[in-house]
């Protein structure tokens, strides 16, 4: 609009110059005037969109910082519940609950209770206790990714058809994986790992075991 003005000045200037001292006429005195005026209203009709808008941003801001301060309470909250022993597992006979860094949840059951000495294959009391704890898995924390790890003794193997503690581990930790699968834990978010001996605990007979670890969201 600011051009449009100074073109239109010059041309009248430019044809005084050539006509003379020829005056300009009224009305386009005030069609410049008046679109002047437009061009300045405008100006400020835009400036306070601007102010608007910048406030507008400003409380967004502040409401998103709000609210990722109650998420974050949130999970102290949830953590600090799980801390305080409400993972859900507690009522489930023989099985016994851990927690790691990193805010895993392991879930142990003993090896004893699960398998025959030296075997792979689930003792029937064992799915019972299994069943009950699918369906902590299904209804608590149906996001989580769920590791099963088998652990062993140190014993070397002699009598069973397992040539490691390892391969043991592995096909018991497998055992555990394929039945909670079957009782409706999403095969997607579920894996078995190995640990042998490497991860002793107090006594031999604490060491045979299976634990099911909830690793934390987002890991």
């Amino acid at each position: 609009m600011k051009t449009r003005l100074v073109v239109l000045v010059v041309g009248l200037v430019g044809a005084m110059g050539l006509t003379g001292c020829k005056t300009i006429s009224q009305a386009d005195y005030d069609a410049a005037i008046d679109e002047n005026t437009q061009l300045r209203e405008r100006i400020a009709t835009l400036q306070d969109n601007v102010r608007q808008a910048n406030d507008r941003n400003a409380q967004i801001s502040q409401e998103n910082a709000q609210l990722r301060e109650e998420n974050s309470r949130l999970k102290e909250q949830g953590a600090g519940a799980t801390a305080r022993g409400r993972s859900g597992f507690e009522g489930i006979g023989g099985v016994d609950v851990g927690y790691r860094p990193g805010g895993e949840i392991a879930v142990g059951v003993a090896g004893d209770v699960l398998f025959a000495s030296g075997q792979a294959t689930l003792r029937q009391q064992a799915r019972q206790r299994l069943d009950q704890v699918a369906q902590v898995l299904r209804t608590q924390y149906p996001n989580n990714v769920i590791r099963v790890e088998g652990h062993t003794d140190s014993d070397p193997i002699r009598r069973s058809g397992w040539k490691t503690n390892e391969r043991l581990g592995a096909e018991r930790a497998m055992a555990v994986h394929e039945y909670l699968v079957s009782k409706g834990v999403d095969a997607n978010r579920i894996y078995s790992a190995t640990f042998g001996p490497t991860r002793p605990r107090a006594t031999k007979e604490q060491s045979r075991r299976v634990e099911i670890v909830i690793l934390a969201p987002g890991s």
